[in-house]
């Protein structure tokens, strides 16, 4: 199992590998906003794992079963930030389904992705929850 800071790592690497034959450490530390040091050691760590192809100064290579994986993690960060746009949380999406995604199981993500499909054909039960006003429990 990958800590939630390689999975980052990959998951940038694939979305990178979407658009770019080089990936360069530095579009990674960019894209993370993490020190370049900290990248090379994830990406070290990646390429022993077997995800990725690593040498210093050389192409940065998604292998099978990170090209495998880093669809999986950009999926779920997809699913995520659907459901959070759906309910209509006022949050920052990105910072939401990031703080979610490391944490929810699979099972977890596969029932949010369906009740996704059950709102998305049912826009008058989406309507009813924006429009729902209710004195929480969590109201301080």
């Amino acid at each position: 199992m990958l800590s939630p800071s390689l999975e980052d790592y990959l998951e940038e690497v694939y979305r990178l590998s979407l658009n770019n034959d080089d990936i360069r450490v530095k579009d990674i530390a960019e894209c993370l906003n993490f020190s370049m040091p900290s990248v090379v050691k994830g990406l070290k760590k990646l390429d022993e794992l077997g995800y990725i192809a690593y040498k210093p100064y050389k192409k940065i290579r998604l292998l099978d079963r990170g090209n495998r994986k880093g669809k999986f993690l950009v999926d779920r960060n997809s699913i995520l930030k659907e459901f959070i746009t759906i309910i209509g949380a006022k949050c920052d999406i990105d910072q939401e389904a990031e703080a979610m995604e490391h944490y929810f199981s699979i099972e977890t993500i596969k029932s949010i992705e369906k009740l996704i499909l059950v709102l998305q054909q049912n826009e008058d039960i989406v309507k009813k929850i924006k429009k729902l006003q209710i004195n929480s429990v969590l109201d301080l």
